[in-house]
């Protein structure tokens, strides 16, 4: 019988965004990981991503809050005053 391989992952936060991500890796200096969007955020001169990259990840963000917003509202209309 073949015995199955179990890897190990490890969860790490974005320092800029918080958006978590999982390693195969264990990282020594966790205090300068940063997700890619964040990387590009931070070096707009190097962002050499195709411009349907970054209008695909633009509607995503706007999506993402206009979701936000409108949870947001739901909340407000429910509470008691």
């Amino acid at each position: 019988m073949a015995r199955k391989k179990t890897k190990i992952t490890y969860t790490y936060k974005c320092s800029i965004s918080g958006k978590k991500f999982l390693r195969t890796r264990k990282i020594t200096n966790t205090d300068e990981l940063v997700s890619v969007n964040s990387f590009y955020e931070l070096n707009p001169d190097k962002d050499d991503r195709p411009e349907k990259v970054k209008k695909e990840i633009l509607l995503r963000q706007e999506e993402d809050q206009s979701m936000d917003n409108l949870l947001d509202n739901a909340g407000a209309e429910e509470e008691p005053n």
